[in-house]
């Protein structure tokens, strides 16, 4: 202690906490409105109305409203058309708000460059990683966020299970989401992803990708480059590694 050899901690600030509160509140208000979607979804099954997305258009709109159901389903139709009335307007508000406040990081207006990765998830990776320079590496960031799978080791035998979770949900979450965008758009990505999913299954190659685009989210910013600068370089940053026991 007195030599002062022990590593600083990183303390977010009062900003940076604020923001993720921000973050925070927007996630659990979509999350509200897909619960209210999936049983508005129900009740117009059970009407024989199949449409899926078109449902929310204004032709769908037509069709919730003109249901006939007996009183008190017809109560609870229209309180959930009624909630979700309140929630959209909410949610397009803080999205605006989180397209304000990532404008005011350099880092995250560049992490925007890769492709699948929006507003939300540039912000939350900023915020929560804090100092890039913290981190040694890829392997450190995967394994800060708890994509990384848990080791039960005994001697000469390995054991690789599921992933460990540390670290930020909702960030996991986030970057989950935008590997899943990204590999529409990316052909070697989506390649990867039909390939691991074929032989691991649909869970584990959203962990791989996700896996995959922190890395590659971790080195355009400690970089400093833009996505098309980093393939223009070469690098190899974000290139599957072995995914055996990521469950």
């Amino acid at each position: 202690m007195l030599k002062d050899d022990f590593p600083q901690i990183w303390v977010p600030s009062w900003e940076n906490r604020d923001l993720r509160q921000l973050l925070w509140h927007r996630h659990r208000m979509v999350q509200a409105r897909t619960r209210i979607m999936n049983q508005l979804q129900a009740v117009a099954l059970n009407e024989g109305v199949h449409c899926k997305q078109r449902l929310w258009r204004e032709r769908g709109r037509q069709q919730l409203e003109s249901f006939r159901l007996a009183p008190w389903a017809s109560r609870r139709w229209h309180d959930l058309l009624e909630l979700l009335d309140r929630l959209n307007p909410t949610i397009t508000e803080l999205t605006q708000a989180i397209e304000r406040e990532v404008e005011k990081y350099p880092g995250a207006r560049r992490l925007m460059t890769h492709p699948g990765v929006g507003p939300l998830t540039a912000l939350a990776f900023v915020l929560i990683i804090g100092e890039v320079e913290r981190f040694q590496g890829g392997k450190q960031i995967a394994s800060y966020l708890g994509l990384v799978p848990l080791e039960d080791s005994s001697g000469k035998r390995r054991r690789l299970g599921h992933i460990t979770k540390q670290g930020s949900s909702i960030l996991r979450f986030l970057l989950v989401e935008a590997a899943h965008v990204a590999a529409r758009s990316l052909p070697e990505w989506r390649s990867q992803y039909f390939r691991l999913m074929m032989r691991r299954g649909r869970k584990i190659a959203k962990v791989a990708l996700a896996r995959k685009l922190a890395v590659r989210l971790y080195w355009m910013w400690r970089k400093q480059s833009d996505y098309e600068q980093l393939r223009n370089f070469g690098s190899h940053a974000g290139q599957p590694e072995s995914c055996n026991g990521v469950q």
